[in-house]
C-alpha cells in the first residue's frame, strides 16, 4: 500500500519543478525542450535498467515503476535540465560544475534524506556510484543540445558561408 507520505512526496516532486518553469521563459523552454526530452527518455530507460539490477529499493509495497521511479524522471529531471542549460549552455566548464554540484547534492544529501524518511534507499550502489550513474548523463545532455544548436544554425542559414 502506498503511504500518504510517498504520494505527497511524489506530487511535490513533480509539481514544484514544473511550476518553476513559469520563470524560465518560453524562449528557453522551446530552445532546450528537445534535448531535455531526449535525455528524459534515456533516463527512463536507465531507471528501468537500474530497477532490474536492483540498484535501489523503495519502501512502499507493492513495487511500481510509475509510482516509484517515474516521478523522479518526470518531476525534477526535465525542468532541472532546462534550468541548467539556460544558465550554463555555451560554457562547458560551468555546465559541468553546476551539474556536478547538483548531482552531488542529490546523491550525497537527498538520497540519504529519502532513506531517512523511508521513501527509497540504495541497495547495490554506493553513493559515489550513484553520483556517477546520474552525472554521466550531463555530458549526453550537453552533446544533444550542442547537436541541436548546430542543426538549427544550418537550417536557419547561419552556418553557410557566402562565396
Amino acid at each position: 500500500m502506498t503511504s500518504k507520505r510517498h504520494v505527497l512526496f511524489n506530487l511535490c516532486m513533480i509539481l514544484i519543478p514544473w511550476l518553476s518553469l513559469r520563470f524560465i521563459g518560453k524562449r528557453y523552454i522551446k530552445r532546450f525542450f528537445l534535448a531535455s526530452f531526449i535525455i528524459f527518455v534515456f533516463e527512463v530507460l536507465n531507471h528501468l535498467y537500474g530497477r532490474n539490477r536492483k540498484w535501489w529499493k523503495f519502501y512502499d509495497k507493492p513495487s511500481s515503476f510509475l509510482r516509484d521511479e517515474f516521478p523522479f524522471d518526470i518531476g525534477p529531471y526535465m525542468p532541472m535540465s532546462m534550468w541548467i542549460l539556460k544558465y550554463s549552455y555555451g560554457n562547458f566548464k560551468k555546465f559541468v560544475a553546476i551539474n556536478a554540484i547538483a548531482n552531488g547534492m542529490f546523491a550525497f544529501l537527498y538520497i540519504p534524506f529519502l532513506k531517512k524518511i523511508k521513501i527509497v534507499r540504495l541497495d547495490r550502489l554506493t553513493y559515489f556510484q550513484f553520483f556517477l550513474y546520474i552525472h554521466y548523463k550531463a555530458y549526453l545532455l550537453y552533446g544533444v543540445q550542442n547537436l541541436y544548436e548546430r542543426v538549427r544554425k544550418v537550417n536557419n542559414g547561419e552556418g553557410k558561408e557566402s562565396i
